[in-house]
């Protein structure tokens, strides 16, 4: 009889004495049974343990026990399982002729004692815990937290030994030991383990990927496991990295062949972690589309997650100076998959707005920070990863050891690592050195450090190099690269101008609409739209069909390119490089445009490298990934040839030995067979197989026929095996080698690529210009002006199509003139739509652009700087009003006299006196001291006094509309506004606020008391003001009567 024994969980019982002689029952029946099978195996109860008897201890815990089984474990392998070992099965008795179920004394004894010493060792209430060592463990708390129990601590012991325990091995199967001993190694990972055809996750991995792949996850002996197929291991994977995990991929490192004829071919084949992905770290084989192209091509990849447009990873430090009690940030982002570094120092303030401004414009999909950032900037961070938070799509933050970003810790990395020459990082400041170090150290896990070893490939990202500044609220509130709706780029200025045809085109499309700068941009839009040479279709015609070269040849830079992705891009940059060379006659003649024919010309060169790579590839075998047969010619390749010969010399062997089959079958025209895989099978029919010697191996059989394998073809057929993988594994040193020598070319073709990504982002400048109603604006850099005739909206000019016009609108602001606009009007007016308008205008002037207008000049602008919309900032711990002054207060000390500066509605967060009086200072400070461009929107009629107070450099503008009155009493009913969205002069009188309510169906009756109590409060309103003024003239009179009287 198999029984159940585990402590029971006591509990509050209102009949003492019925669970007393429940307990004394189950007590009995367990000696009882004991007792019986003692006496039929013809053995004693003897007082000492060691005898096979019990102690008095253990009897007494005994007391704790119960026979019933436990919930989901069949009663008989319950007491199997109290040392992990396997339930033994009804009818395979031990020899000893014990009844079926019946265990021996000794093995009974000895688990009851482990039982008894599991007991003394406990720290916790017995009540609380389970005997069951499944329940015991939990993989990721032995992963992540070192062990939670008894059984993760006497793992963790035997694991840093190296001598497992006899008790481990007993609950642990090989495998599983094996992944425990790899997940120790990375305990941060998702651990994808390779097994046969599929790949494997373990425990608490199997159940995250199992909720993220939607795939189905169960318990297999100690843990949970899901499985996924090895050929779909790229799609997997990218989605887990999508959804911020960091994912380890654990490849057998030992093939069977080569295994079975070395000295552990009993044990288990070895693994070890080959990559680590996370979001911005998907460069390599195992998750690159291009690998696949067979399943791309038939569709069964259709829900591969595509790489996102920018794929950064940045690294954030801070420094405080407690003398100067200033905070300097630095930052190194970088993208492993395109080669770009990015890195800047700059002081902030509290409101972290210098980098938030930054790393808007980064846009990173991964943040490393210390573990002891200040809070502020945590802050910050989480609310910029949060707010881009979608299912498929996180920012995944992590927090790294503080030690690796202090300035020593991280100076010695960086030297190191640049040795013997330290010239790439002389001229960097030291906030930027402590980002570095730690992100040598990380990209080193991922092995992709490569892409830091080169100095031109470091960018600052500072102002410093001259363009307009964008700051992070304007790149928001302008829409520059998402909608504020939904967070896409429909709607945004990015998507109105990103016409270009190439991965890389779009990416450098980003950089230039976030910071623009005109360069010779404008004269080479004008010759693509204006000209009708055919030399510029066809350079066209080329990028069109162009794959992402950019992110090819950093893989192979790295080291990380399959045979497929490598012939890929090396074809297509060949091709291009051979096509572009016999345009380059044409190029010359006629191109007018400096910017356009330098980089045309200056591409084919560049490319010039890549033709002798492609011409050793064996076009059919690089497509389809076999590098066996990888290399056309192998002189080049001595080792590889060798092997090659080697194999060779085994099939002559094997083909040579048909003539002894023969003899010996007297078959003359036998040849060999093969069948399922196996090869060089010798296939006799079933009524001859007498004649078949007895020292042959027969491999299969079907009722005709029989297949055998003779000793001298099972020795060299093994050998063969042998050398073919040893082939391979050649084959993948050599593949290693080259494209290490690719490598060396990288820079010339990155910046062959660049040269195409600025062809393609002028092909769609052009494209813009297209559209109609475009015109060239007229740039300054001497005068500070802002001239605009029938300017249009582009996003909203877009969207509405050609059925809804847009209401075109004029602009003038002169820096030495009427530089401010106070613009007022009714609610929905289009108030926001028209400043939005003229700084979306301005950003697409100075980056090169044609603009929706009939005419337009401006100025240089140093920056644009909004104040718009109203909210609070709960992970800033900001109230609305507190957003609006931050922001103000940033424009405040960043604006100069070449800024636009945009306020919406600044003052609105508070009372009516507080905010009139703050936007009234706020406003003059702009006109007085800053003299700054600017467009300030405001429903308080006071501040349009400034006009007379600045004639010359203020002028009032409104919004107009038609006024409908009602049929019923004014007191009654709100007025009906016809919206015209048409820039006037003049200051509107009221805003209308009603009118929306009603828009917005606010019901009836909260309507007419709206509209009667703002009839109240007008009439009070002016009643005190007549009052006010009745007042001073009085005053004013009795001076005037003063005054003549004392003359």
């Amino acid at each position: 009889m198999h029984l159940n024994c585990r402590y029971i969980h006591m509990s509050l019982n209102p009949y003492p004495s019925a669970t007393c002689f429940i307990l004394i029952m189950k007590c009995f029946g367990f000696f009882l049974c004991h007792a019986v099978y003692l006496l039929s195996s013809g053995s004693s109860l003897t007082s000492g343990p060691k005898a096979g008897g019990l102690s008095s201890s253990t009897l007494q815990k005994l007391k704790g026990f119960t026979c019933s089984a436990e919930p989901g474990v069949r009663r008989t392998d319950a007491l199997n399982q109290i040392d992990g070992a396997p339930s033994e099965v009804c009818g395979q008795a031990g020899g000893d002729g014990s009844p079926c179920g019946a265990l021996d004394q000794r093995k009974l004894t000895n688990r009851l004692e482990q039982a008894e010493e599991e007991h003394d060792g406990r720290k916790e209430d017995v009540n609380k815990r389970d005997v069951s060592p499944k329940q015991e463990f939990c993989l990721s708390q032995f992963a992540k937290s070192g062990g939670g129990s008894e059984r993760g601590e006497e793992l963790s012991s035997t694991s840093d030994s190296g001598a497992p325990s006899k008790r481990m091995k007993s609950a642990y199967t090989p495998l599983e030991q094996q992944v425990i001993q790899l997940k120790q190694q990375h305990k941060d990972a998702l651990l994808a383990v390779e097994c046969g055809y599929k790949y494997r996750f373990f425990g608490e991995d199997a159940e995250i990927a199992a909720k993220e792949l939607n795939i189905y996850c169960h318990l297999d002996h100690n843990f949970m496991t899901c499985s996924i197929p090895t050929h779909r291991l790229f799609v997997h994977v990218r989605r887990l990295v999508s959804h911020g995990h960091k994912v380890g991929v654990v490849k057998q490192t030992e093939t069977s062949a080569l295994k079975a004829s070395g000295a552990n071919k009993n044990t288990l084949f070895t693994r070890q972690l080959s990559a680590l992905y996370t979001k911005s770290t998907l460069v390599g084989e195992d998750v690159n589309p291009v690998s696949r192209l067979g399943d791309v091509e038939n569709g069964s990849c259709g829900d591969i997650v595509p790489d996102p447009p920018e794929s950064f990873l940045l690294c954030i430090s801070e420094n405080w100076d407690k003398l100067k009690k200033q905070l300097t940030v630095g930052m190194v982002a970088v993208q492993p998959s395109t080669g770009d570094v990015l890195l800047d120092c700059f002081p902030d303030g509290p409101s972290r707005s210098e980098l938030e401004s930054r790393v808007l414009k980064i846009n990173p999909v991964e943040i490393l920070v210390p573990t002891d950032l200040s809070e502020q900037t945590l802050r910050l961070l989480r609310s910029i990863a949060n707010a881009s938070a979608q299912a498929d799509d996180r920012v995944r933050l992590e927090q790294r050891d503080g030690a690796q970003f202090e300035f020593t810790s991280a100076m010695n990395t960086v030297t190191k690592f640049y040795y013997p020459s330290s010239k790439p990082v002389a001229s960097f400041e030291s906030p930027v050195i402590c980002c570095l170090g730690p992100l040598i150290h990380y990209l080193q896990e991922f092995n992709l450090e490569r892409v830091l070893q080169s100095e031109s490939s470091f960018r600052r990202l500072s102002s410093e190099l001259g363009g307009l500044v964008l700051s992070a609220a304007t790149l928001r509130n302008l829409e520059i690269l998402n909608n504020q709706t939904d967070g896409s780029v429909k709607g945004s200025l990015l998507w109105v101008l990103d016409h270009t045809r190439t991965p890389f085109g779009r990416r450098l499309m980003r950089k230039w609409v976030s910071q623009p700068s005109i360069s010779e941009r404008q004269d080479a839009v004008q010759e693509i739209l204006q000209s009708d040479s055919s030399t510029l279709n066809s350079v066209r015609s080329l990028l069109s069909r162009l794959p992402d070269l950019e992110r090819g040849i950093c893989s192979i830079y790295h080291k990380k390119s399959s045979t497929q992705e490598f012939f890929l891009i090396s074809s297509s940059l060949s091709r291009l490089g051979l096509e572009l060379q016999t345009l380059l006659p044409a190029v010359r003649s006629q191109i007018r445009s400096a910017l356009l024919q330098s980089v045309l010309l200056d591409t084919p060169d560049l490319l010039d490298p890549v033709h002798g790579f492609l011409k050793v590839l064996n076009e059919k075998a690089a497509k389809v990934g076999n590098k066996t047969e990888l290399f056309t010619d192998l002189s080049g390749f001595p080792v590889l040839q060798e092997r090659t010969e080697q194999i060779q010399t085994v099939l002559k062997e094997i083909q040579d030995h048909r003539k002894d089959i023969r003899l010996t079958l007297k078959a003359p025209a036998l040849d060999y067979t093969t069948v399922s895989g196996q090869e060089f099978l010798i296939e006799v029919k079933n009524s001859l197989s007498s004649t078949v010697p007895a020292d042959w191996v027969k491999i299969s059989s079907t009722k005709a026929v029989s297949r055998y394998h003779s000793p001298f073809v099972a020795n060299r057929h093994k050998k063969l095996l042998q050398l073919r993988e040893q082939l391979l594994l050649d084959c993948q040193r050599e593949w290693t080698n080259f494209l290490d020598q690719f490598g060396q070319h990288y820079h010339t073709m990155k910046k062959a690529i660049s040269h195409l990504a600025t062809v393609d982002c002028l092909f769609s400048l052009a494209e813009v210009a297209k559209q109609g109603d475009y015109c060239r604006p007229e740039v300054s850099e001497t005068q500070s002006q802002i001239v605009i005739r029938d300017g249009r909206h582009p996003a909203i000019d877009l969207l509405m199509g050609e059925q809804s016009q847009y209401v075109p609108n004029h602009t003038e602001l002169q820096g030495d003139g009427r530089r401010t606009m106070i613009i007022t009007g009714p609610n929905m007016g289009g108030k926001s739509s028209y400043i939005r308008q003229v700084a979306l205008i301005c950003v697409m002037a100075q980056m090169g652009s044609y603009v929706p207008a009939s005419e337009a000049r401006l100025g240089i602008l140093d920056g644009v700087y909004t104040r718009m919309g109203a909210s609070d900032n709960i992970y800033k711990g900001r109230s609305t009003f507190m957003e609006e002054l931050t922001e103000a207060s940033e424009i405040i000390s960043r604006a100069t006299q070449r800024s636009l500066v945009i306020l919406d509605e600044l003052g609105r967060g508070t009372s009516t006196h507080d905010g009139i009086a703050i936007a009234y200072a706020t406003l003059e400070y702009f006109i007085r001291d800053v003299k700054a461009l600017t467009l300030f929107v405001t429903h308080y009629p006071p501040l349009c006094e400034l006009e007379r107070v600045y004639p010359e450099h203020v002028s009032n503008y409104h919004m107009a509309f038609l006024l409908s009155e009602p049929d019923v009493p004014a007191d009654v009913q709100p007025e009906f506004i016809t919206f015209l969205y048409q820039l006037t002069e003049g200051a509107a009188g009221r805003s209308y606020g009603l009118n929306v309510a009603r828009l917005a169906d606010i019901p009836d009756p909260i309507l007419h008391t709206a509209a009667r109590k703002a009839r109240e409060l007008e009439t009070l309103v002016n009643a005190r003001r007549l009052l006010r003024y009745i007042t001073i003239m009085c005053f004013w009179s009795l001076i005037c009567i003063k005054s003549k009287t004392s003359v």
